[in-house]
């Protein structure tokens, strides 16, 4: 029994992290799953040690560097289930993209853009090999609108997207607008063309509070609100990750954002309830683990995120958004054969 206890501790599980598994222990893969307990909770307190512990099983799978900041809504404050490394500046890749879309729209927002305004996409703007969907046209130049550019930079990830941004908000535009929300750590990288730049740093905190104050409301406007959440729940959006074990349904109650260079894979978003209101934040950095150059689902990190997927969403399953809490509905979506 000794050497039980103390691999659990070196592993950094403590009691809460064995409320799923059977005495004498279990298979990674089962002690991952949340069970029942998980499930029954049905307080902000009770969850927040099961994430806690279901996050820590991860981190001891995978290794390597997490900076991470997770909340569940608990009234006016939140209550921080996982707190680690959450003020280190780190480059947040794509996940960034979040932060390039809040200030376009809030260009939007201040009558200097429209959505359906038009942007050239000249194959100089292309990113050669980058993800996404402009590379795959092979037919330029073309023109599309602001709307379909913030579309494919938050759905699919597109690369040329974040330069048509550029296009329309220069970059130090973008990072003004971010300091002026109170974001000074979530910034681009410009370069030496003013409407380039790299996506560039945030901290695991910083993009926890751009993600609940865009929740909020706070953030952008009533409709630019609206737009981010509808394009970060989409069906078409990042499904590998935190998304991927779940229904269509449960997966439209999930914004998120994924971020992955050289051996970083990140994902920062919101876990909703039926009704709308938001439970759970995260932001989860993680880099310098193996398998550098697979950018797939089997990366250690991602099926991580899979599997605290899946356990956010059966922990938080009978929590509730606070009374007064905006309301995000998600218009259900379903394929079509054409026509």
């Amino acid at each position: 029994m000794t050497s039980r206890v103390n691999r659990r501790t070196a592993l950094g599980l403590g009691t809460a992290a064995t409320a799923g598994a059977v005495l004498g222990g279990a298979p990674a893969s089962a002690a991952a799953r949340p069970g029942k307990s998980a499930a029954a909770a049905a307080s902000p307190e009770l969850v927040a040690p099961r994430i806690a512990a279901a996050f820590q099983r991860e981190k001891a799978l995978t290794g390597g560097n997490w900076q991470v900041h997770l909340s569940l809504e608990n009234g006016v404050t939140p209550l921080v289930a996982v707190s680690e490394s959450a003020d280190r500046r780190v480059e947040a890749y794509s996940v960034n993209k979040i932060a390039v879309a809040v200030a376009v729209l809030d260009r939007i927002d201040r009558g200097l853009l429209t959505l359906d305004q038009r942007v050239e996409v000249a194959a100089s703007t292309v990113v050669p090999g980058g993800d996404g969907i402009f590379v795959l046209d092979t037919a330029y130049p073309s023109a599309v609108t602001v709307g379909h550019v913030l579309a494919n930079l938050l759905t699919v990830s597109d690369d040329t997207a974040s330069r048509l941004c550029g296009l329309v908000c220069p970059a130090a535009e973008i990072n003004r607008t971010l300091v002026a929300k109170g974001f000074p750590n979530t910034q681009v990288q410009p370069l030496s063309e003013p409407h380039r730049f790299y996506l560039g740093t945030s901290t695991a905190r910083e993009m926890h509070a751009l993600l609940r104050a865009l929740v909020a409301g706070t953030l952008l406007s009533p409709s630019s609100t609206a737009l981010v959440l509808k394009l970060l729940r989409a069906p078409v959006a990042f499904t590998d990750g935190i998304r991927r074990t779940m229904s269509s349904a449960e997966r439209a109650r999930v914004a998120t954002k994924a971020g992955w260079f050289v051996d970083a894979r990140h994902e920062a978003g919101v876990v909703f309830d039926t009704t709308g209101a938001a439970v759970l934040t995260y932001v989860l950095f993680a880099d310098g683990q193996a398998d550098r150059d697979n950018f797939g689902a089997t990366h250690p990190v991602v099926q991580a995120r899979a599997r605290l997927g899946r356990f956010f969403l059966d922990a938080t399953a009978q929590l509730r958004g606070t009374a007064d809490a905006p309301r995000h509905r998600v218009a259900r979506q379903r394929p079509s054969n054409g026509g």
